[in-house]
């Protein structure tokens, strides 16, 4: 993870840089947010911006924007309060930390807004062999493209891969192709020149230039914009880009991982992805099984962050009781490592034994588990009366669909996705994965509900 580090903050600015180097950040200081933009507009990018509460932050988040460049901003400041802490959110942060820095708050809000995290746990059979076929890929120049069910760790493996590849002392960049608009996305990828836009006041590099020489990750890939996968595929095929606004072509050194959580093949046939940017990008195809296929590294996973959120909370570690990794090995994970992530979390909280207790390992509403039921099945596919693999049924109330009965399907289809956005806490990306629709699709409906007076559930931070 990189961090940009923008202000003075009183002295602090070694020790928070100090706690962000000891969690495996990449660190950079600029002193002002003109010194920030011009590193920004010069291919120096960053996962995460810390900037000092002094600095114009409004003016730093609205030139971001003009200037169509995605970056997360944190503000922070010594002895603040609260009025200025609160303002610096309305004028764009995603979170607000006080100084002097506290290293368990910082890591904390460094991995909220990054989502980031490099451990690799693969103690099963399934997940074994598919690090052997990593771990023979990895030092060639091949395309890659790294498939399975979200949650499963598709950016963990691929960040495996650059780490044991000849480029891993080089750039490993990540982009997100379904959190950032369509609008933004291109001057992400291939930047721009001066001019080139309303708001474009200098040159800026983009991800390709920023990762010449190392790893470009373009996380779900299968929700680019057509017209945006034609302008990808001859950056692939051409090994060169063109920047927004300009006509000649800069030559790039890039290795491309890609992935996705849908079917592509699929996607190919339903017109919504181009069959040669297709097969450009799956010389090599990865697929990561699901949490429920590879039982064996359940509990390993589920230790590994019970320890990590005691550390994050300030509480004593807490091994798991047998009953606890019984209950965890009999659920199916839709939401795989993810949902078991937050499981944990919830679980280290609310455990008020020696051991994590089965009490303490709260499931979503739905799911069961029983101490003689045997490790879940690998993933079937969908039962459309809606089964899951664990076998129980979503349908609980057979009166529901008589409620139903005199609504359109249009207003059914509405109160479902403003439902499980809100259930999501805003997150657009987890919910178009449980609604099984597209990011694009999802935020087409939104904005069309937002047109017809609807109140829209905020999005999640980083989004």
């Amino acid at each position: 993870m990189r961090l940009m580090i923008v202000g003075q903050l009183e002295g602090y600015i070694s020790a928070a840089g100090k706690i962000a180097l000891q969690r495996g950040a990449k660190v950079m200081h600029c002193e002002d947010i003109e010194q920030a933009l011009g590193a920004l507009r010069n291919g120096k990018g960053a996962d995460v911006a810390m900037v000092d509460i002094k600095q114009k932050i409004g003016v730093f988040v609205d030139t971001l924007k003009a200037e169509r460049i995605h970056l997360p901003v944190v503000a922070c400041g010594v002895g603040t309060d609260a009025r200025s802490a609160v303002r610096a959110i309305q004028e764009g942060a995603k979170e607000y930390v006080p100084l002097p820095p506290d290293a368990e708050l910082i890591a904390a809000v460094l991995a909220a807004v990054t989502q980031e995290d490099n451990t690799m746990i693969a103690n099963d059979a399934i997940m074994q062999n598919v690090i052997k076929m990593a771990d023979k890929i990895a030092p060639s120049e091949a395309t890659v493209l790294i498939t399975g069910e979200s949650g499963t760790g598709k950016e963990v493996m691929s960040r495996y891969i650059h780490n044991h590849s000849k480029r891993k002392n080089a750039n490993f960049i990540a982009l997100n192709c379904a959190a950032i608009p369509e609008n933004l996305l291109e001057s992400e990828l291939f930047g721009h020149e001066k001019g080139s836009f309303t708001g474009a006041t200098g040159r800026r590099l983009g991800k390709f230039e920023e990762a010449s020489g190392g790893t470009l990750l373009l996380d779900e890939v299968s929700e680019m914009a057509p017209q945006l996968q034609a302008k990808l595929l001859r950056a692939i095929q051409e090994r060169e880009i063109t920047r927004i606004g300009s006509n000649d072509a800069v030559r790039v050194d890039v290795r491309i991982i890609a992935t996705s959580n849908r079917n592509l093949e699929e996607s190919v046939k339903k017109g919504e992805f181009r069959e040669d940017l297709y097969f450009r990008l799956n010389v090599v195809n990865l697929r990561l099984p699901a949490l429920r296929e590879r039982p064996n590294d359940i509990a390993p996973l589920a230790q590994f962050f019970a320890d990590k959120y005691a550390e994050a909370n300030g509480v004593a570690k807490k091994n798991l009781s047998e009953d606890a990794i019984q209950k965890l090995k009999s659920y199916a994970w839709r939401g795989n490592i993810r949902e078991l992530e937050n499981t944990l979390h919830r679980a280290i909280l609310m455990s008020v034994e020696d051991r994590i207790e089965p009490d303490a390992i709260i499931l979503p509403e739905g799911g069961t588990w029983s101490n003689n039921i045997t490790p879940a099945a690998p993933a079937r596919t969908p039962d459309p009366a809606g089964v899951s693999s664990a076998g129980t049924a979503a349908l609980k109330n057979p009166g529901a669909v008589e409620n139903m009965i005199g609504r359109t399907i249009a207003d059914v289809e509405r109160d479902m996705i403003i439902n499980t956005l809100d259930h999501c806490l805003g997150n657009r990306t987890h919910a178009a994965t449980i609604l099984g629709i597209s990011i694009r699709t999802l935020r087409n409906k939104l904005n069309q509900y937002k047109d017809e007076g609807v109140n829209i559930p905020a999005a999640a931070s980083g989004e």
